[in-house]
């Protein structure tokens, strides 16, 4: 089943946030997060907040984009009178396009109602690529959706068997194609390293395959087991072997390797992007990345405006209960300090490209993070010009940085 959501205090029935919270907000970037938690099948390897339909009990797939726009309603009357509209919006899962593409167009079009979306918004969603076709693509495209991210996880049908992905070799490949066709500017492929039985020449596969497709942004990520999930049981029977973090880190290096040679480069740790090409970077997860404001709408979905974090019901069920009885979703949330927003800011603003400010650092922070230049994990430059950027070594041990900077 999907991970447990964390702990933190009450959320108010109707939503309210601290006045401090909206204070400055018209300076900050908004966004917004829609959860779409329908799979057909949930893969082994997944703990997200998704369900099949046998999980579904006392809610309809039929009723979503009416539920979801009662939150977005929700949102303009917690957000008052901000004047700010909307910059990005992701479509996420789960797998979005389970829905008819008129319903993410009704979603789509209950944050414009509300909002409005800013002139040069990214619209962003997910997709499986047995999910849609020439049509479906077309008709997102008209609705506003301008960039699509397909996952793709690999190339080898073995692997894709060992992540229990339904799609067959070469779809991905044949979306990206047709999304383009359909006036997608911007096309990411989702690859996963470090499967089980995965080979260096299976992963040499998966990213040659990726790049000939000829998408504008990679994303690739090195798999984790989760606890309860069934790759996890399977490991732990013994019947395929467990991942292998030396292995994780040679398939890194292979990524950077092909795609630095294709014309991308790296922007945070795990995403790359064609150089020079505007609108290649997925501005979302940017907005992420450096502690932005945005409202996530759906069930299990996390919110953050203003230092304010809080996270929604699970299930459909209970979550279309709350908004239907004129109550908040939110489960809880957690009004987070200046100590925490510090540290978050040097979690989060160090895997990007750009790195963070050294100024973040507290004395002992700034010790390691001088033994950090000196061991080849932080750029010199970018360091005597006051930021901390990560090398490709850094990369690898990014994790491991960041503990000893954030003392």
């Amino acid at each position: 089943m999907p991970s447990v959501l964390p702990d933190g205090e009450p959320a108010p029935e109707d939503g309210t946030l601290p006045a401090e919270a909206l204070a400055g907000a018209a300076a900050r970037p908004l966004g917004f997060y829609a959860h779409v938690p329908y799979c057909a099948t949930r893969c082994g390897y997944c703990d997200f907040n998704t369900y099949t339909a046998s999980e579904l009990r006392g809610t309809s797939r039929d009723d979503y984009a009416a539920t979801f726009a009662e939150e977005v309603r929700l949102a303009r009357k917690v957000l008052g009178d901000d004047p700010r509209e909307v910059e990005t919006v992701f479509f996420g899962g789960g797998t979005p396009t389970l829905l008819p593409a008129a319903d993410l167009g009704r979603m789509l079009a209950a944050i414009r109602a509300e909002f409005g979306l800013a002139a040069d918004a990214e619209v962003t969603t997910e997709a499986n690529p047995e999910s849609v076709d020439a049509a479906y693509l077309a008709e997102l495209r008209e609705a506003g959706f301008k960039r699509i991210s397909f996952g793709m996880q690999s190339a080898r049908e073995h692997v894709l068997r060992v992540l229990d992905r339904t799609h067959t070799p070469g779809r991905p490949e044949a979306c990206v194609a047709q999304a383009r066709a359909a006036g997608f500017a911007h096309v990411n492929l989702d690859l996963i390293y470090g499967t089980p039985g995965e080979t260096d020449d299976d992963w040499r596969a998966s990213l040659a395959a990726a790049l000939g497709a000829g998408p504008d942004h990679v994303s690739a990520y090195a798999l984790i087991v989760e606890e309860g999930t069934q790759l996890a049981r399977r490991i732990r029977r013994g019947e395929v072997p467990p991942t292998d973090d030396d292995v994780h880190a040679d398939r890194y290096l292979m990524a950077q390797e092909a795609l630095a040679a294709a014309g991308m480069e790296w922007y945070e740790v795990s995403n790359w992007a064609v150089a020079g090409e505007p609108g290649a970077r997925c501005r979302h997860n940017e907005l992420y990345w450096t502690g932005a404001d945005w409202w996530g709408a759906g069930p299990g979905a996390h919110s953050h405006v203003g230092g304010v974090r809080w996270w929604n019901v699970k299930h459909p069920a209970p979550y279309a209960e709350a908004l239907a009885a004129g109550r908040s979703p939110a489960a809880g949330r957690e009004v987070l300090t200046a100590e925490d927003r510090r540290v978050e800011r040097i979690l989060l603003e160090l895997r990007l490209s750009a790195g963070c400010p050294r100024s973040l650092l507290r004395p002992a922070g700034a010790e390691a993070a001088e033994r950090a230049v000196r061991d080849g994990l932080l750029e010199r430059g970018p360091y005597d010009a006051g930021r901390l950027v990560l090398t490709l070594r850094g990369r690898l041990l990014a994790d491991a940085v960041v503990r000893d900077l954030v003392d």
